[in-house]
């Protein structure tokens, strides 16, 4: 009695399709073994069920059903087929589970099965010719048994097998077999030649300092070693046999007793109690005491095992000074294998010399004790004995074939979380391999090229030096090695029309409109099965037809149940060429309508060729249309359409059924498009070919597009912008339409699998099809084997079972190659460079959420014989071409071309250097007078001579039109970096700063004074700290400027740097000043600057630990921290600069310097960027920094509420200046607010308590001193550890330090140093050249002498060599002027100030906690620090801040301190309150809406709009106008800022 499969099995658990399979069959009987450690289940299906599945279904009933037992579990299958079954379809079908049943039998039967010609001669008899051979003689019979036993017994068919033999030859191709063995032959000998080199050098130092380069493999990829117990067992048997022994392998195997020492004496060696950092003569032992114990493989460490010797390569070393004068030295050390890290102690002195020695990248051995890091939290090693240099013992695949391949087809970076290689690296590795060129094709973006591009010239610039060193002339760039640009782009056929084969119908026309169903989606290799067809006459259904089709096949279980078409309805059937004509006549004179009518239309149309019918038809498809009067909807499938148009469908997936569907849904498509005045087919298609929403929803395929020449790049940087501007969908996409039209300078390839032209091979598209698409293209494309081999086992790819499957389409498209005269090449497809590298892409992939992350192919760079050993299959003539020629002769078509214009292209404005000179010379005069002073008119006339001459006129230009636009708008404009260096941008409006030396001026008689002593005493400070003095002539009050600048900090010292001019608008007018770029330049003119965002540490950190987490893997910190690194810099998405504007001279093409792009793919916003992130196009576009700053918006609002003009505040008040020395000015003691000594509490610049910090320290006295504390806010290691140590130990005082950039130069040409010098140092100095030794020693020490010798001190000196980036002094200066301003309204204008901090710079105000009353806050307050001192102690369960804890902690101290001064909240009013802003009602400050937690800026602009329109009536009613939430309303009134407004409108009988 047999029974479903599921009702004996009923809890397994088996994933579709199989279990569908499964859910068909029954289970006959079930026995098991005596010992009960075998299980044989009898299963009976009337559909075939693959080998490969009974196999898994096997494999999930043992695991699921007996786990933790050994039991081996068998499926004994038998089939009742239909009779649709032949032996030939049979076989076709099952030739792969006979193959895989008879290789674990016999591999004789296998192989002779295997390579076998099969025929059927008859219906009864399967002939089988194979290798006449002794095994295949021996063994007949047996193979004839078990097929007849299969195919009879198992399958039920009535037929026999024969066996014939033939004569057995030696390989296809003669010539492969002597290729293989001479490129064999020629790799043994290199590899054997190396290997000698190696154990010849090999002296007893080299085997004790990294056992050589033998323990790299020989060809392994990037830098992957052989384990250190490989290499064991190589000294082994050189030792067992005498030759070599002597080699030098110092020890032989790794011996316990080798590690008898206790660990005490590892301490003693280890550094902490000796007086020498080495104590060995040998020179390779670089700390403690030599050793000569072999290597233990990283990975091999588990626990805290002891004393180990472990060799490696150094990822990253860094030192910390402790207690005692002695320093803590780590670092992370891999052998590839795993990473570790190694702690040691050592003294002070010593850390010099012993971090030069364990610099990133040196290899070492070291001998030390694992440990569990107390600290860390992970083993590492401790208690270092030794430490010795090695030898690299890695290796780098190279190339060493004749004639190089070149690679068509590389990934970087900037594919989107996909490519794991940068750039720079591909094009190294390739003029490495000694390759010709390269190509770079990313997906759908390329923004690679321009860093691929930097590495090219610097390979040429090598060359160049290399040829005229040796006296040879400059070669020609095409000469040279080149980088091809490209990109695989997603593309799309929207070249294949609504409407095919137009002969100009109208909507009058019959139209027949019909639905097939077939056997798969191959009109070559599947056929059809039903044929369902009605006739459309004047909108009305007239006839129906409808067949099913014998197919003379078996029908595959899933047509089978998508259909419910099985193989007895169809048995007796007509067949296709008695069902075809019947239809064509059906379908006589009138025009052909089908739903997705290619697929359809391609079985018609084959099948129609094959019977010697026309095969030209006019059909239309109800897809395209759908599209297009359709567009928002996501799925135009037929169900999908019908159930949009409120159309029935029935029996879906039945011919006639939906043929009917279909014909109504045309029916209401006419109707549809008569009322947009479409009526004819031609129309339609004019419709559909004006849609961007068409190509959106249409399949893409992956084809690559690269550039011959300049015209090809624009054309192509037009292709990607048009991708992400217009057809942007997931990825960008390309039309061929596009393509068609720029095709110019382009070459394009068909690329990889997910090509049309492999897809379409892969879905066994017709000829017809397959040679439109070949022709298409300019070279096809084929890859290896392993790229493709997930299809054998993907259930959606159903005619790849094999890798003859794979090498047998990739055979298929180098015929097509010959049959069209198209070139084949061979690519790899390049996601990684080395197949070790595969780990990077994993973890990323992983991340992603792909569940076949950890199946990588191998996507990595093959070299020229690894290439020829994989086609090989195609014969050595065929693989050297596909390989060698036709590569190279794809990249002679293109040539040497640069990514982006090498010319610089700044914005033309008309006079722009006579209306700069004309305005500097007027306010020049205004100020001065008639008669300019020397110093004056000197720098004047030298700083226009630099900006004119070197074309900088119309960017001072641009900049004071925005700067005067900004101001009549009435926002004052920060400047940034060091314009305000230039005094050309000081009298042009762009700045308030004075970069003049310190002086005095008289407005009314222009009296100047630069000369006096008086003056000369403030020269390096700024004139605004000088007396205030009245004019000597006139008696007027005299004007303070200067803050003594050169110009050459900002235009370089020959004054031909490129100006960076960064202006800091109100961030509320920011948009306003980006929009006033298109009034000057043209809306066309003006790019937002594009970024790009990356992968970062952090990020990458999480996917890689995570990944080990979810595998149950434990891998330490350091090796996570190694993988990392080759994750990060994976391109994630793209951005705006925040305020980067990019400006195209009118009459330039912007695509002949970048694409352009939305911001992050948004296709919601208008805002158009720079492809390229803007730093790669700098030097060739202006780009206008107009930022966003808060300052200049709260100066904006304390003029609004004080009125208060912020250019007349004095910037010399004393009481200004007491807020950076008590709380005095604003009648409080520090006692009231916290102890908060100083009241620049909340100012810019100074209100952080690190800023306070250094204010309290520093001790300024005047504006000059903030000027500098602000610069050594800004930079880095200048003030802790540097200017802080120099003021504490009295050495220096804030006004002597280095405290930004422009000191330097200036304090040097006072000492008396040369100004050119003096520049350099400075320049040298502040980018850290000189703190990071990048300045060349013998430099420094030439400057260090001169300075010296004009007296510079030597803790000036030491103060220079720790810098590692300096702040400009002008942008201090800038900023110290705005926060100057803030701080004098803090004083004078109180409530004014508090309502434009807590409006503007408040980062977390909370109206419940903050307004409530001065008790009510501060015991918040005491709550909060009480949880930040527990966690600072340490205490167990403290309980730290949050963020906005944090923040608003913050706010409350300003809060406080207001409070402390007598100032108190207004409770805020609904119907006075502003949404946004704070204002002042009386004596008291009224908080904004928005300052209510939970309510954001758009419910509050909500609620001051609705309060417009009168009182609320309820509860309801507020929440009715407002829109705001049930919560918000309920938390308002919990405030109390609803008064006693009722829950509803409605009255109640007691309210009347």
């Amino acid at each position: 009695m047999t029974k479903p499969f599921f009702e004996v099995f009923p809890t397994l658990k088996i994933e579709n399709p199989l279990h569908d399979r499964l859910e068909q069959a029954s289970v006959e009987r079930v026995s098991a073994s005596k010992r009960r450690d075998s299980l044989h289940i009898y299963l009976f299906s009337t559909r075939l069920i693959l080998k490969e599945d009974i196999r898994k279904a096997e494999e999930e009933i043992r695991k699921q059903l007996f786990p933790g037992i050994v039991i081996s579990v068998k499926i004994q299958e038998r089939f009742e087929l239909s009779s649709q079954y032949t032996p030939e379809n049979l076989m076709q079908l099952y030739r792969e589970s006979i193959l895989e049943e008879l290789k674990d039998y016999s591999y004789v039967e296998y192989n002779a099965f295997r390579t076998a010609q099969i025929e059927y001669p008859d219906s009864g008899c399967i002939e089988l010719t194979v290798d006449d051979t002794v095994p295949n003689r021996s063994k007949e019979a047996e193979l004839v048994r078990v097929l007849e036993k299969i195919l009879v017994e198992r399958c039920g068919l009535s037929c026999g097998v024969r066996i014939l033999y033939r004569e057995a030859q030696s390989g296809k191709f003669a010539e492969d077999d002597e290729l293989r063995i001479r490129l064999r032959v020629r790799e043994i000998s290199r590899r054997a030649g190396k290997s000698r080199e190696e154990e010849g050098g090999m002296t007893r130092e080299a085997g004790e300092t990294g056992e050589g380069a033998k323990a790299a493999k020989a060809a392994s990829g990037g830098r992957q070693p052989v384990k250190p117990g490989v290499l064991q067992k190589e000294q082994s048997i050189r030792a067992a046999g005498g030759a070599g022994a002597s080699g030098g392998y110092g020890g032989g195997g790794y011996q316990s007793g080798e590690f008898r020492k206790s660990r005490g004496e590892f301490r003693r060696g280890g550094g902490d109690y000796t007086k020498t950092l080495k104590q060995s003569e040998n020179e390779d032992v670089i700390y403690g005491k030599d050793f000569d114990e072999e290597a233990l493989s990283i990975e091999d460490i588990i626990g805290e095992m002891g004393e180990v010797v472990v060799r490696g390569k150094i990822l990253k070393a860094d030192s910390r000074e402790i207690k005692n004068e002695r320093t803590i030295v780590m670092f992370d050390i891999t052998d590839f294998s795993d990473t570790i890290g190694v702690k040691l102690f050592t003294r002070n002195e010593f850390v010099k010399e012993l971090m030069g020695a364990l610099k990133p990248g040196a290899f070492v051995k070291l001998k030390g004790v694992v440990n569990l890091d107390k600290f860390d939290h992970d083993l590492t090693i401790g208690a270092v004995y030794g430490i010795k240099k090695i030898k690299d013992f890695t290796t780098t695949r190279m190339d060493t074939a004749p004639h190089r391949r070149v690679e068509l087809h590389c990934h970087t970076k900037m594919s989107d979380m996909d490519g794991v290689s940068e750039a720079k690296d591909i094009v190294k590795r390739a003029h490495q391999w000694g390759h010709r060129a390269v190509a770079i094709t990313d997906h759908g973006v390329v923004q690679s090229f321009t860093d691929a591009n930097h590495v090219w010239e610097d390979l040429w610039k090598a060359e160049k030096g290399k040829r005229s060193e040796a006296g040879e002339e400059t070669p020609d760039k095409q000469d040279f090695f080149k980088i091809l640009y490209g990109v695989e782009a997603y593309l799309v056929d929207d070249l294949k029309e609504i409407v095919t084969n137009d002969r100009g119908q109208t909507f009058q026309e019959d139209f027949v409109v019909f639905d097939i169903e077939t056997t798969g989606f191959s009109p070559v290799n599947n056929r059809i099965i039903e044929i369902g067809a009605v006739k459309v006459c004047s909108g009305e259904v007239t006839e129906r037809f409808s067949t099913f089709v014998n197919p003379r096949v078996p029908i595959p279980f899933e047509i089978e149940k998508l259909t419910g078409i099985r193989d007895d309805m169809v048995a007796d059937a007509p067949s296709v060429e008695e069902a075809l004509p019947g239809f064509l006549e059906f379908a006589r004179g009138c025009v052909l309508v089908a739903h997705n009518a290619n697929f359809d239309m391609s079985f018609i149309m084959e099948n129609a060729r094959r019977q010697g019918f026309p095969t030209e038809y006019t059909y239309v498809d109800t897809v395209g249309i759908a599209r297009v009067l359709l567009p928002g909807q996501s799925k135009h499938t037929l169900d999908a359409v019908a159930k949009t148009l409120n159309i029935s469908l029935d029996n879906h997936h039945r011919a006639v059924d939906d043929a009917e569907c279909t014909a109504w849904i045309f029916v209401k498509f006419i109707q549809m498009l008569e009322k947009q005045e479409i009526t004819t087919l031609a129309q339609i298609n004019a419709k559909g070919a004006a849609s961007p929403d068409l190509v959106k929803k249409q399949p893409s395929y992956h084809a690559i597009i690269l550039a011959k020449n300049d015209m090809g790049r624009i054309n192509l940087y037009r292709l990607i912008s048009e991708s992400h501007i217009k057809y942007f969908s997931r990825h960008p996409r390309i039309p061929k339409s596009l393509v068609m039209k720029y095709r110019e300078g382009l070459i394009l390839g068909s690329a990889c699998e997910a090509g049309e032209l492999y897809r379409a091979l892969l879905d066994g598209q017709s000829d017809m099809q397959i040679a439109r698409l070949v022709r298409f293209y300019d070279y096809l494309e084929i890859q290896p084997l392993g790229n493709n081999k997930y299809m054998i086992a993907s259930e959606k790819i159903r005619n790849v079972n094999s890798e003859e499957d794979i090498r047998n389409i990739n055979k298929r498209i180098v015929k097509l190659g010959e049959e069209f005269h198209k070139p084949v090449v061979a690519t790899c497809d390049v996601h990684f460079l080395d197949p070790e590298d595969e780990v990077y892409r994993r973890i990323i992939m992983a991340g992603k959420g792909f569940e076949d992350a950890d199946d990588q192919a191998p996507l990595y760079l093959y070299t020229t014989d690894e290439m020829l050993e994989e086609f090989s299959y195609l014969g050595s003539d065929k693989a050297y071409e596909v390989v060698v020629k036709n590569t190279n002769m794809i990249a002679d078509m293109c040539e040497t071309i640069s990514p982006v214009r090498p010319d610089k292209c700044p914005p033309v404005i008309e006079d722009s250097d006579k209306t700069l000179t004309k305005i500097c010379y007027d306010r020049a005069h205004e100020i001065y007078g008639p008669q300019l002073p020397e110093v004056v008119e000197k720098r004047l006339e030298r700083e226009l001579n630099s900006i004119i001459n070197n074309g900088f006129a119309v960017m001072y230009i641009i900049a004071q039109k925005l700067v005067w636009k900004s101001v009549e708008d009435g926002y004052l404009v920060g400047s940034r970096g060091s314009v305000g260096s230039s005094f050309v941008a000081t009298m042009s409006g762009i700045t308030e700063i004075n970069p003049l030396s310190p002086h005095y001026y008289c407005s009314n008689c222009h009296f100047v004074d630069f000369d006096s002593e008086e003056v000369k005493a403030y020269a390096g400070t700024a004139g605004i700290d000088m007396p205030d003095r009245a004019c000597p002539e006139c008696g007027e009050p005299l004007h303070k400027e200067g803050f003594d600048i050169p110009f050459e900090t900002f235009l370089g010292f020959k004054g031909d740097k490129e100006p960076d001019i960064d202006l800091n608008f109100s961030g509320e007018y920011q948009s306003k000043a980006h929009k006033y770029t298109e009034v000057i330049f043209g809306a066309e003119q003006t790019f937002r600057a594009g970024t790009i965002a990356t992968l970062a540490d952090k990020t990458a950190f999480g996917y890689v630990k995570r990944y080990y987490e979810e595998r149950g893997k434990h891998k330490r910190n350091s090796e996570i921290e190694r993988i990392v690194a080759g994750c990060t810099g994976v391109r994630r998405s793209t951005g705006q600069h925040p305020g980067g504007i990019v400006v195209l001279p009118f009459g330039e093409n912007i695509f002949s310097f970048t694409p352009v792009q939305r911001p992050a793919n948004d296709m919601t916003t208008d805002t158009v960027t720079t492809h390229f992130d803007y730093h790669s196009i700098d030097h060739n576009l202006l780009k206008l920094d107009i930022l966003g700053h808060d300052d200049p918006t709260m100066i904006r609002m304390l003029q609004d509420l004080t009125g208060r003009d912020p250019l007349t505040i004095p910037l010399d008040g004393k009481d200004v200046m007491s807020l950076f020395q008590n709380t005095e000015a604003l009648g409080i003691t520090p006692e009231q607010i916290g102890g908060t000594r100083l009241g620049c509490l909340g100012i810019p610049e100074f209100g952080t308590d690190f800023a306070m910090a250094m204010v309290i320290e520093a001790q300024p006295k005047s504006f000059s001193d903030l000027v500098r504390i602000s610069g050594l806010s800004h930079g880095t290691n200048v003030w802790v550890g540097n200017a802080q140590d120099l003021i504490r130990d009295g050495i220096a005082t804030i006004s002597t330090c280095v405290c930004t950039r422009d000191d330097i130069m200036t304090y040097l040409i006072n000492k008396g140093v040369e100004p050119e010098k003096s520049f350099k140092i400075m320049e040298a100095v502040r980018k850290g050249m000189v703190a990071k030794g990048k300045t060349p020693a013998e430099q420094w020490k030439a400057w260090k002498e001169d300075m010296t010798a004009h007296d510079v001190p030597d803790w000036y000196i030491k103060s220079c060599e720790k810098i590692e980036y300096m702040f400009p002094k002008a942008h201090a200066a800038a900023y110290v002027m705005m926060a100057w301003r803030i701080g004098y309204c803090k004083i004078h204008y109180p409530l004014a100030y508090y309502g434009a901090f807590f409006s503007i710079r408040a980062k977390a105000f909370s109206y419940a906690l903050m307004c409530r009353g001065q008790a009510h806050m501060e015991a918040i307050m005491k709550e909060y620090k009480r949880r930040m001192d527990a966690v600072a102690n340490k205490e167990v369960g403290a309980e730290p801040l949050s963020n906005k804890e944090e923040l608003a902690y913050g706010d409350m101290r300003v809060v406080q301190e207001m409070y402390a001064r007598g100032y108190e909240f207004e409770p805020i009013d609904i119907f006075r309150a502003q949404s946004r802003s704070f204002q002042i009602v009386g004596d008291k400050l009224m908080p904004s809406l928005s300052s209510i937690d939970g309510l954001g800026e758009k419910a509050a602009d909500a609620i001051v709009e609705a309060a417009k329109d009168g009182p609320f009536l309820s509860k309801d009613d507020f929440r009715e106008r407002t829109r705001v939430s049930k919560n918000i309303v309920d938390m308002i009134a919990e405030l109390g800022l609803l008064g006693d407004l009722p829950e509803s409108n409605q009255l109640s009988l007691f309210d009347l």
